[in-house]
C-alpha cells in the first residue's frame, strides 16, 4: 500500500504548476466571488510561505492539554489504562 501512496503523491505533485496557475487564475478573476478569490489567495500563500502560526487559547484546559500531549509523546507506556 505504501507504494500506491507514493504513486498518488507523485502524480499529484506532477500537477503542481497547473494547480498553482488555476489558483492564481481564480484569485485574479473579477468574475469569481470574493470568497473564492480570498480562498485561492490563502491557498497560494500557505503553499509558498507555510501556514501562519495559530495562537494557543489560554483557557483553564490549555496547560492540561499541553501536559497530556507531552505525556502521550514522552511516556506512552504510562497511559496504558487511560482513556485518550
Amino acid at each position: 500500500m505504501a507504494k500506491s501512496i507514493t504513486q498518488i503523491r507523485s502524480l499529484a505533485r506532477s500537477h503542481t504548476r497547473t494547480a498553482i496557475n488555476a489558483l492564481v487564475g481564480v484569485m485574479r478573476s473579477t468574475s469569481a466571488t470574493p470568497a473564492a478569490r480570498v480562498s485561492a489567495a490563502n491557498a497560494i500563500l500557505d503553499r509558498g510561505w507555510g501556514k501562519a502560526p495559530q495562537a494557543m487559547e489560554r483557557g483553564e484546559g490549555a496547560l492540561e492539554t499541553v501536559h497530556r500531549i507531552e505525556r502521550v509523546i514522552v511516556e506512552p507506556e504510562d497511559l496504558a489504562g487511560e482513556d485518550l
